[in-house]
């Protein structure tokens, strides 16, 4: 039997949303759902039972009110809430419990020390100003509005103030390179740019005022540009080739006007996310103002259990679908904790001292940052006052076995792991956690209300038990409205749809077990296939990074793309005192207990970095291809990665592609 890490205390259990809301259904004469497995199983049946049961709920207000919930479960192109009219930051600034004018909104950190508070009314007064400016510069319903910006307050008030005119949002994070900017936000040709001169990481400030001015130069469509003096108050940009509106002129002028919000379509658009663009340009993803509203207020108050009271935080960049996630927590009336800089400067412990200094309740973070914690024997509970804390978020990778058991033993067994999987193109996490649902050991616990989330075989039948195809068969409402310039629909049905004729397949191996949780093994485009064998990366992973000697790791089997049956290469980053001869001979044996002699490399490869998206993750397939000898400007845009220069050794190995 798998152990149990942790257990709702049934008192708790009692008092949490997802219970009021089991509650509230059977008091209506809905359904009688005695458990979460029962609850989950109506929410993807009754789908339209759900969904509507959830908006009512969860206290969605509608201007006009929806003909029915679901009038087309046709995968693409489910129709929701016909005829109804909303507004994302209505809801995010509405009045209601937690929310008053003096209730704490906005808590901010910067890594150098700087920092900030804004209640619900100061939020409001500066929505309302930054709506009215916008409207000034000649933004409308429907225009674009894009950001070069940090987490940090402006940049979620520029947001909420776009949304509230029906315009539509985009972010970058400022660290991205100009070209990787200008690939995403060129596309949708944006009306105003806002943009701060400069921003901090690792105890240095970088000044990015050389890739603004290229982005202004690339993108004609541009009417403003609005700077935020985020480094220095004398910084500035030309008045050309627009003009340049400082963000304190934009407020000053309106200060004191009223907050009003457009009501819009259910699936108008709210904002415009990107994929990696490892291997192309970075796809749009659309996603509707009604859609997002509805799934984040069932996932942060259902799953989550967040509201009024609660300190959200999760360390995320305003290029990373968990800053949308993040800045969500407004909807149901928490304070949303953001920080703005490195994790580990000045030392790794700097995200556990912020949740102490602020109480956090939900602290939210990386796979990969919990690893780095365990290899560094951290003890976050023995050095600060954790006794906020009632659960941790982990997502962006799969959390190992032993980043679970290093959360139960240092940050505490009552609090809740909360290990979640899903992607930018929903905007949500559809395999995680529930208040009323145990913790086991390396899974995820359950399959999230209203994601018909299954393992598909070979064969495209369910399994349970087995390693399958991560598939969701009934819509959602945070699917993709749209992709941005794919006017009939070939490039969203290409991603998702080709596999399984309307079913969504979303690219990942998962295993769904016999109680309904689930463990994500990685990218089934990567999956390493040795002698038969199907293994996913995250496996290999668990085992290569769990010695101290190994900081970073890549696994590519070559096998079909160099010759038949090709070579298993592992590079690895070493810590600075250790020795591939050392290590070696260790991790062959472990390998070989621990997975099998197939899944024991050909080679070991010592590099200095591994090849990693913007958002940190890692480039298996894109090196897979450079190996087997694809020109690397088609194997992977040099430009989505954190780090291009990496490539090099990987280059230097590659197999000369074919002619023809």
């Amino acid at each position: 039997m798998t152990e149990v890490l942790w257990q709702p205390d049934p008192e708790r259990m009692r008092a949490t949303r997802v219970a009021s809301f089991r509650d509230w259904l059977r008091e209506r004469n809905g359904p009688d759902l005695p458990d979460y497995d029962a609850l989950w199983r109506w929410s993807t049946t009754d789908i339209e039972g759900f969904w509507g049961a959830a908006a009512e709920f969860l206290d969605v207000r509608f201007h006009a009110a929806p003909t029915r919930v679901l009038e087309s479960d046709t995968m693409p192109g489910a129709t929701w809430f016909p005829g109804a009219t909303l507004n994302y930051a209505e809801h995010a600034l509405r009045p209601g419990p937690g929310k008053g004018d003096d209730d704490l909104a906005v808590v901010f950190e910067r890594e150098d020390g700087s920092s900030a508070r804004r209640s619900y009314g100061e939020l409001r007064q500066q929505v309302a100003a930054v709506r009215t400016g916008l409207l000034d510069l000649g933004v409308r319903r429907g225009d674009r509005v894009v950001a070069l910006a940090p987490n940090a307050p402006p940049t979620l008030v520029a947001f909420l103030a776009t949304a509230s005119i029906g315009a539509i949002w985009s972010s970058c994070s400022p660290d991205f390179g100009a070209r990787a900017v200008a690939d995403r936000f060129t596309q949708i040709e944006p009306t105003v740019l806002f943009t701060v001169d400069g921003y901090v990481y690792n105890g240095r400030s970088f000044d990015v005022r050389p890739t603004v001015e290229r982005l202004r130069a690339s993108i004609p469509s541009l009417k403003a540009t609005v700077l935020i003096d985020y480094l220095s108050e004398d910084a500035s940009l030309p008045d050309a080739p627009h003009p340049v509106v400082r963000w304190a002129d934009l407020l000053r002028p309106n200060v004191g006007v009223e907050l009003a919000f457009d009501a819009v379509p259910f699936d108008h658009p709210l904002w415009v996310l990107y994929s990696s663009g490892t291997t192309g340009l970075p796809k749009g993803i659309v996603q509707g103002h009604g859609g997002i509203v509805l799934e984040h207020l069932k996932n942060l108050a259902l799953h989550c259990d967040l509201g009024p009271g609660e300190r959200f935080f999760w360390f995320t960049t305003t290029g990373w679908m968990m800053w949308n996630f993040l800045i969500s927590g407004l909807l149901v009336g928490c304070t949303i904790v953001l920080y703005d800089g490195s994790p580990a400067h000045p030392e790794l412990t700097t995200l556990w001292r912020l949740a102490e200094q602020h109480r956090v309740t939900y602290f939210g973070t990386s796979a990969p940052y919990i690893q780095s914690c365990l290899k560094r024997h951290l003890r976050p509970a023995r050095e600060f006052d954790l006794s906020a804390l009632r659960a941790i978020g982990s997502t962006g990778a799969p959390l190992t076995p032993e980043g679970f058991r290093w959360l139960a033993d240092e940050i505490g067994g009552n609090v809740q792991i909360c290990s979640v999987s899903g992607g930018t193109d929903l905007c949500t996490a559809f395999v995680g956690s529930s208040p009323d649902v145990p913790v086991w050991l390396g899974e995820l616990s359950c399959r999230s209300l209203g994601a018909a989330v299954f393992a598909y075989d070979e064969t495209g039948e369910p399994v349970t038990g087995e390693v399958g195809e991560l598939v969701i068969t009934r819509p959602m409402p945070s699917m993709p409205v749209f992709f941005w310039n794919d006017p009939d629909g070939s490039r969203l049905r290409e991603a998702y749809f080709e596999t399984y004729p309307g079913i969504w397949r979303h690219g990942d191996w998962i295993l769904i077990t016999d109680r309904g949780s689930a463990v994500i093994y990685g990218r089934s485009d990567s999956t390493l296939n040795r002698g038969g064998v199907r293994m996913g990366t995250s496996e290999f992973y668990r085992v290569v990074e769990g010695f101290d000697e190994v900081l970073d790791s890549l696994v590519i089997d070559t096998s079909g793309a160099v010759t038949p049956d090709g070579e298993l290469l592992c590079f690895l980053v070493l810590a600075p005192e250790a020795e591939l001869s050392t290590v070696e001979p260790r991790l062959r044996t472990e390998l070989r207990g621990a997975l099998s002699p197939r899944h024991v490399p050909n080679r070991f490869i010592v590099v200095t970095e591994i090849p990693r998206t913007l958002n940190g993750k890692k480039c298996e397939v894109p090196v897979k291809k450079i190996l087997a000898g694809i020109a690397p400007e088609r194997a992977v845009s040099r430009d989505a990665l954190a780090n291009p220069d990496s490539l090099r050794p990987f280059l230097e190995l590659a197999t000369p592609e074919r002619p023809g």
